[in-house]
This record gives structure tokens, sequence and C-alpha cells, in this order.
């Protein structure tokens, strides 16, 4: 319990001094960012505003004062719980987030469960069918997906199912036109369905591979040619001596790719139009919309770095030889 406590210490540690780098890095990016956040946050109407209603807004949003004073300010107010508010939304940044989170949880939870199982299946199949040609195809696969890009899959899924088929919606979270209490469960499912596929067949790859090798190692250890001796074969032999052996690691890597997994999200919510953290990260962006993005990033930085947490966690409980190296 002793050794747990001081494991997850050195973490938050580590968080806090991740977080507090990354803050820096992005408030002087933003701030030598060539977007103007005053006309942006006007948009349109930039033309009938004057010198000095401008000279108002950045004294407002506190755009005149120097980079560094804007950087205490903020973190002042971070350190109180107070991420600030949006330039877009005009609401608090934690209310956006917490909105814009619930969308994009659902979405990486379903792609993340089923990119876990579909690769997992699959590369226990392709190792057991070692270079046949179910191993070949297998392969294929994983390497063409290993190199596709999200959008690419997204836009491609798009014109089959959404505009060639009809089957689902082009996009959106929710159906055009219908007030929010109108709204079903099911409608939210369906236009769910294929930016959870997008990104579940792209999170495939990683774990199917990893998941090959690993099984493959095992099956030519001599504790399974001793259970090959005693008679055991098949996919009872597998599932005594090889599942259990190769699920740990499988678990730790999918735990680790959650960084991947949002990214994946960005670009997915981006061409389907859907309401998430991604879309709300791309607009931030794109409209200089300061206290949002930094809110968003360390939103971000902190669902990776829990991911990761977990995976270490989970292999520091589990996995004996953990400890041991840790008291090394």
């Amino acid at each position: 319990m002793l050794r747990i406590g001081s494991f997850i210490g050195r973490k938050i540690i580590r968080l806090l001094s991740l977080l507090f780098a990354i803050s820096v890095i992005t408030f002087l990016l933003i701030s030598h960012s060539p977007i103007d956040p005053i006309q942006a946050y006007i948009g349109a109407d930039m033309m009938r505003v004057g010198p000095e209603q401008r000279e108002k807004i950045a004294e407002n949003w506190g755009l005149n004062e120097p980079p560094t004073e804007q950087f205490f300010r903020w973190g002042s107010s971070v350190l109180q719980g107070d991420l600030g508010t949006s330039m877009i939304y005009r609401r608090p940044v934690t209310e956006i987030i917490g909105e814009k989170f619930l969308n994009s949880l659902a979405l990486m939870t379903i792609a993340w469960i089923l990119s876990g199982m579909i690769g997992f299946s699959l590369g226990i199949a392709a190792a057991m069918k070692k270079g046949k040609w179910v191993d070949r195809i297998i392969k294929w696969y994983c390497y063409t997906l290993a190199s596709t890009p999200t959008f690419w899959m997204g836009l491609l899924l798009l014109i089959i199912f959404a505009v060639w088929l009809d089957w689902f919606p082009i996009g959106m979270g929710v159906p055009a036109g219908v007030l929010a209490e109108n709204v079903t469960l099911m409608d939210r499912i369906i236009h769910l369905i294929l930016p959870a596929l997008t990104l579940s067949i792209v999170g495939v790859a990683n774990i199917a591979l990893h998941t090959r090798q690993k099984l493959i190692e095992v099956l030519s250890s001599e504790y399974i040619l001793f259970a090959k001796a005693r008679g055991e074969k098949g996919f009872t032999l597998i599932w005594r001596h090889g599942i259990r052996n190769i699920s740990l690691p499988a678990i730790t890597l999918h735990f680790a790719a959650f960084s991947e997994l949002f990214g994946g999200a960005v670009l997915a919510e981006q061409v389907f139009s859907y309401p998430g953290l991604g879309q709300a990260t791309v607009e931030a962006g794109l409209r200089g919309d300061v206290p949002l993005l930094l809110g968003l990033v360390i939103f971000s930085s902190i669902f990776v770095f829990v991911g990761n947490l977990m995976a270490d966690l989970f292999s520091f409980i589990v996995d004996p030889r953990m400890k041991e190296r840790r008291s090394l």
C-alpha cells in the first residue's frame, strides 16, 4: 500500500510539472500567433468597429496587457479553479469543457472498447495461423490501417454509408432542426456510429500487431512445448497458456493509447461536425479563443496522463516484476 502511495505521489509531481510546462509553451505559441483575437472575436462586423471599441474589447479581455502579466493573471485564476471565460461561447471554460467532454467521452469510450476487442481478437487469430493466408491478410490490413489518416477513413465511411447508402446521417451529434427536448437516445446513438466506427477501425492496428507478436513469442516458449507434450492443443492451449500471458501487456498498451485516441477524436469530430472536445479545440485555435484553448490543452493533457497512469498502475499492481524493478 505504501509503495502504491509513493508511486502515485511521484506521478502527481510529474503531472504538475508537465501541466506547468505545457501551459507556458502553449501560451507562448498563442502569443506569437498571427491570428488577431479581437478580429476573431468580432468576426464579420470588424468593419463596423472603430479603434476605440477595439481598445475597450482588448481592455475587457486583458489583451492589451503584456503577455507575462496575462499569463500570471490566468495562472492565478487557474489555481483558484477558474479557467476563465470563453471569447467564442461567452460562457465559463469549465462549463464548456464539461459539456463537450460528455459527447467526446461517449465517442472515445465506444471506440476504445471496440478497437481493443477487435484488435486483440485479430492478433490472436494471426498468431494462431502464423505464416498462413489468414495471418498475411490481417498483417496487410493492420499495416494499411497504421498508415491511414483518421480524417481520410472518416471521409471514406461518410461517403459510403451516409452519402451513397444513406444508412446514417451525414454529421452532427443530433438531427438538424429538432429541439433539444425532442432528441431521443436513439437519435444520439445513430449520429455516434460513424465517428465511433472511424476511430475503432483506425485504432485496431497497434493492438492487433502487438498481440500477434507477443502470442508468437509465447507459443515458441518451452512451457508451451511442455504443454503440447502433455497433449494440449488448439484453442484450449491458447486459452490456458497464451491469452493469460499476453492480456496484461495488451491492456497496458491500450491504456497508453489515450493520446492517439484523443488526437483521432479531434479529426473524426471535425469530419463529422460532431460537437465534442475536438471540434471545440479546432474552433478555439482558429478564432484565437485563448482561455478556451488553454483550458482544453490542460484538460487533454490530464486526460492523456490519466490513461498512462492507469496503464502504469495496472502493471504495477498486477505484475510483480514491476514492483521488483521499482525497488531496485
